[in-house]
Parts: structure tokens; C-alpha cells; sequence
């Protein structure tokens, strides 16, 4: 039997405030946003995504991240990323001393003109452009590619197509490149062969993944990613988030079901799964239904 190795420790980056809330179509107040994010705080999180400065127009329920960034109460040893879409959100951030933004692109052209009504090319010209500014005022970028296995219109999509992406947002600046699997189709054998067309070009060091869960493949792909080595993992806590263009998707893969089988593996997080749990009821208890993540249903 082959032996198989796995990082000693893994970081969880939570995105749950951003990306898991932003698809909630009742207008969650600020003072519920807060409260998760200061209980997400004091779990000892290193990374936890707090918002957007998109437009209101287009997603209305990140419209109070500014006041939320305000509100929190933050520890010097956590980053609390924003996602910044262009140059006007960017201000934004410059102006409130902002220390880490996020930015996104796509593998696929569909996907991009469809949601960003512009062709990658264009997207990563305008994230060239945010990078550029971002650097001279001390802000570090992380830059997330999303379809990076599959797209909702244009169907697979080529791994080399996604490594060359990401090999551009690493030319660019990003410190930290995410790897979003958006509709949850790839496989852990689509994985391995993803991972090997990205690692020609970008360290290790450098990655992280971003699984939905929408097939029920997200751990099985987590566990993939950890044989090739990546030790950085996004996750949302209670399965927050959904795939609109996905019929019955899951969203995002469940930090506690993360937590969970790392716990088992003795890879070390640094997250107590008790109080994982006891976070996503609080967030599920207001939405007023079930989380998705199968650890916190079998510990009811």
C-alpha cells in the first residue's frame, strides 16, 4: 500500500460573510453580520472574507460592508479581506485603510460576458489596473478564478486555459490565487489534472481552493488537492452560499465539514469544531432553516 503524505497544517480561509451571504435574497441586517463575524473571530480564523464594495444594484445585500468593516471588532493577527470589483471600489477601500482585497476573473469567456459584460482579457486588464494601484498604497490583492473545471454555458473547460490565468493574476501581484470550481462538476481525478496544469506555473504556496458542492464532490476534491500538496482551503460556515446557475446546488463546501475530516486526518486548523458549530446555528437559526453541512445536522 502506497503511503500517501499530507500537509501537517491547513489554513481555512472563511468566506461565509461574503461569498455565503450575498446570495441571500432577505436583506440580513448589519448588526447579524457583525455578530458572525466577531464569533468567526474569536475562533481564530487567519483569513475571514467580510464583504464586497460591488454596487447595491447588483447585489444588494452587500451594500452595508463598509459599516460592517467599521462595526467589527478586529484582532491584528487576521486578515479581513473585501472584495473590490473595479477601480471605484478600490477608492473605496484606499479611503478606509483597507490592508487586503480580493479580485476575480474567469476561465470561461461565456461566463464572463455574461456576468461582467466583458471578455477575460478585458477583466484581467482591468485587474492589472487594480493590482497597479492596490501596490502603491500598500494593499495585497488576492485574486479568485472561477469555472476553473467547468461552466454553466460553455460546459468543461480546458486546465491549461485555467493554469494560464492563473499564471497571469501571479504576474500581476496576487499574493494568493483561489481556485473555484463554481458549479461543483469536477471530480478528484479532474482535480488532480487541474492542480498539475496550475503547478507548472505558480507555487504552491501561492494556491488555494475553492470547492461548491453541488455534486457532493467538495471534500472528495479537498481531499485531492491535499495529496498534491495545497495546505489553503476556502470554505463557508454551514455550507453558506449557493450556485445560481446550478439547479438544487449545495454552494459552498461547510467549514465544519471541512474541519471535520481534517480533524480525523490529524491535520491541524487551529478551529475547534464545537465552536464552528455553534456559529453556523446561530447564522441558520436567523435564516431560518437548515444548514447544508452534514457535521452540524449529525451533531443535532
Amino acid at each position: 500500500m502506497v503511503e500517501l503524505k499530507y500537509p501537517n497544517k491547513v489554513n481555512i480561509y472563511e468566506v461565509g460573510p461574503r461569498d455565503g451571504l450575498q446570495n441571500e435574497k432577505k436583506i440580513i441586517p448589519t448588526k447579524i453580520k457583525v455578530a458572525l463575524i466577531d464569533m468567526l473571530t474569536s475562533c481564530n480564523f487567519k483569513e475571514i472574507e467580510i464583504g464586497s464594495f460591488v454596487s447595491p444594484k447588483w447585489v444588494p445585500q452587500m451594500q452595508d460592508s463598509l459599516e460592517v468593516d467599521r462595526l467589527i471588532k478586529k484582532k491584528k493577527n487576521i486578515k479581513y479581506p473585501i472584495l473590490v470589483p473595479n477601480l471605484k471600489g478600490l477608492e473605496k477601500a484606499i479611503a478606509e485603510n483597507i490592508k487586503t482585497i480580493c479580485v476575480f476573473t474567469t476561465a470561461s469567456e461565456s461566463f464572463s460576458k455574461k456576468n461582467t459584460n466583458c471578455t477575460v482579457t478585458q477583466s484581467l486588464k482591468r485587474i492589472e489596473k487594480i493590482i497597479y494601484l492596490a501596490n502603491k498604497n500598500g494593499i495585497k490583492t488576492r485574486g479568485y478564478i472561477s469555472c476553473v473545471m467547468g461552466c454553466p454555458y460553455e460546459g468543461s473547460i480546458s486546465f491549461s486555459k485555467t493554469a494560464n490565468i492563473c499564471k497571469e493574476l501571479n504576474d500581476l501581484g496576487c499574493y494568493e490565487i483561489s481556485l473555484g470550481d463554481t458549479i461543483g462538476v469536477g471530480t478528484p481525478i479532474d482535480t488532480f489534472k487541474m492542480l498539475d496544469q496550475v503547478l507548472k506555473y505558480i507555487n504552491i504556496k501561492n494556491l488555494a481552493v475553492h470547492f461548491h458542492d453541488t455534486y457532493g464532490q467538495a471534500l472528495s476534491n479537498i481531499l485531492a488537492s491535499l495529496q498534491k500538496g495545497i495546505f489553503k482551503i476556502d470554505s463557508s460556515i454551514g455550507g453558506l452560499g449557493g450556485c445560481p446557475f446550478a439547479k438544487g446546488a449545495k454552494g459552498n463546501v461547510a467549514t465544519e465539514d471541512v474541519v471535520f475530516m481534517l480533524n480525523g486526518m490529524n491535520i491541524s486548523t487551529g478551529l475547534t469544531l464545537k465552536n464552528i458549530v455553534k456559529i453556523s446555528k446561530f447564522i441558520f437559526k436567523y435564516l431560518e432553516r437548515e444548514p447544508s453541512s452534514r457535521v452540524t445536522n449529525a451533531l443535532r
